[in-house]
């Protein structure tokens, strides 16, 4: 019943991509970590748009899979169990991924990790970080209904921010309260080395 119900998850995130950019021979995979309001999506979009990638949002991923997103620990589970299969697929046939999730815990990174290594495709880990006053200031913007896919607010990220754990293998850190193009030129740079 699981694998049928992944298979239909998978299904149903496949069907909602749109267009998928060119393959090529040595897709790269670009994980992005960081807090909500941190600016994970704007950065990735940034990125996207100097790079052929498909950007994988999660908070975009999650209302597709659940009209209604309660956030609990099954309903994420399932979601990113779809999301990293999606992620294999799409490298595999040679698509370049950025995956813009929290990503905050090292043993959900194993998962990205795990795939990275066993398919040989370049792995660029970013993790994107701001002020806490300058998320504040988003995420209120975020909350009156200026943009943004999340749902989160100010208490989801002061709840989220004792989760946050080191990244053990060699990231790009981001502060998005500056000027990010120095970053994307970098990175821009690493993809295509």
């Amino acid at each position: 019943m699981e694998s049928t119900q992944l298979a239909s998850d998978v299904q149903r995130l496949r069907d909602s991509l749109g267009e998928l950019p060119e393959p090529v021979a040595e897709p790269v995979l670009i994980v992005i970590s960081g807090l909500p309001g941190t600016g994970k999506s704007f950065f990735s979009r940034r990125l996207a748009e100097r790079v052929p990638l498909l950007v994988l949002e999660s908070d975009v991923l999650r209302r597709t899979l659940f009209s209604s997103p309660s956030y609990v620990s099954s309903e994420s589970s399932q979601l990113f169990r779809a999301i990293h299969q999606l992620v294999e697929e799409l490298l595999r046939k040679g698509v370049s991924v950025i995956l813009d999730a929290t990503n905050l815990s090292e043993r959900f990174r194993e998962r990205v990790y795990s795939i990275a290594d066993r398919l040989g495709v370049k792995l660029v880990l970013v993790r994107v970080d701001a002020p806490p006053e300058v998320v504040r200031q988003r995420l209120d913007r975020r909350s009156a209904g200026e943009g943004g896919n999340s749902d989160a607010d100010w208490s989801v990220y002061r709840a989220m921010v004792s989760s946050v754990e080191r990244i053990s293998r060699n990231h790009y850190v981001v502060d998005t309260s500056r000027d990010i193009s120095p970053a994307i030129e970098r990175i821009v740079r690493e993809v295509n080395r």
